[in-house]
């Protein structure tokens, strides 16, 4: 799990004999997995607003210009990525809804909850995962 989404209220799902993959029960545990890590970003985006308006300074040294600009772009950087995984999670709660989420965009199969608890956003089974990444590794 991603640094940003690990949170001292993450319990791993236990699975009840007999049970349906991605019932209620597993749809509300992600849910909230979902939510939480999005909240947490957006947390992160509104806290790294506030530090560049506050910190922004005209340095009349260059090279504390310069030092703040470069950690403007890394944090700028940082927050575009994050950007990005945003997107993702409000898809995968698209998906959740729909009912789709938990399920192998290529094959169809249960991508499983473990690996959906290590990676929320997951589309993909480990296997179709790993045959994607064996063909980018080849066009390279």
């Amino acid at each position: 799990m991603d640094s940003t989404q690990r949170d001292a209220k993450f319990v791993p799902y236990v699975e009840k004999d007999g049970e349906e993959y991605m019932d209620t029960d597993q749809s509300l545990h992600f849910r909230g997995i979902l939510e939480g890590w999005k909240a947490n970003l957006m947390e992160e985006v509104d806290r790294t607003v506030h530090h560049m308006q506050d910190d922004a300074a005209n340095f009349p040294d260059p090279n504390d210009r310069a030092t703040q600009e470069e950690e403007f772009t890394l944090e700028l950087r940082t927050r575009d990525r994050e950007r990005k995984l945003i997107k993702k999670i409000e898809e995968s709660l698209v998906d959740l809804e729909k009912g789709d989420y938990g399920f192998c965009e290529a094959c169809g199969v249960n991508i499983g909850i473990r690996r959906l608890e290590a990676r929320p956003t997951a589309t993909l089974c480990i296997d179709c995962k790993t045959l994607a990444e064996i063909r980018e590794k080849n066009r390279v």
